[in-house]
């Protein structure tokens, strides 16, 4: 399986992926990761934080990111240089987030792409940030 190659691109082309948080899903990354923090896995713990209540791993929305890199845009084959990140907003059981990749620039000599990625719940950015990502050729 082979996603899109490196000329097929353009600037502006996006690709998104929407999910539902779901406390297995939670409970899930945090066996998966190591990160067992109470205010992802204990309601009573985190009700005492400012967050009032569980919330998702910031990473488990750069997880979606990776997501729609690795199986949309460019996907299969691409392969992640780089990602920044910035956490906006907490993601909560039963959120419906929305990741999206849009790009933003590309680096013919080097095969590269610079892509501007955000998460969304309820029209609202909880995650933003921005990808390189390399890129196969034809005949690579």
């Amino acid at each position: 399986m082979q996603g899109l190659y490196f000329d097929e691109l353009t600037v502006g082309q996006s690709a998104e992926t929407t999910r539902v948080v779901g406390a297995g899903d939670i409970e899930a990354f945090a066996a998966i990761s190591g990160d067992t923090n109470p205010v992802h896995l204990d309601e009573a713990y985190a009700r005492a934080t400012p967050f009032g209540g569980r919330i998702a791993h910031g990473m488990l929305a750069g997880a979606y990111i990776s997501a729609v890199i690795g199986t949309k845009l460019p996907g299969p084959g691409a392969i992640y240089l780089n990602q920044t990140m910035r956490f906006r907003r907490p993601v909560r059981i039963g959120d419906q987030v929305t990741a999206r990749v849009t790009i933003r620039t590309l680096d013919a000599a080097k095969g590269h792409a610079t892509l501007e990625t955000v998460c969304l719940v309820g029209g609202k950015t909880v995650v933003d940030g921005e990808a390189l990502i390399m890129v196969p050729r034809r005949g690579e």
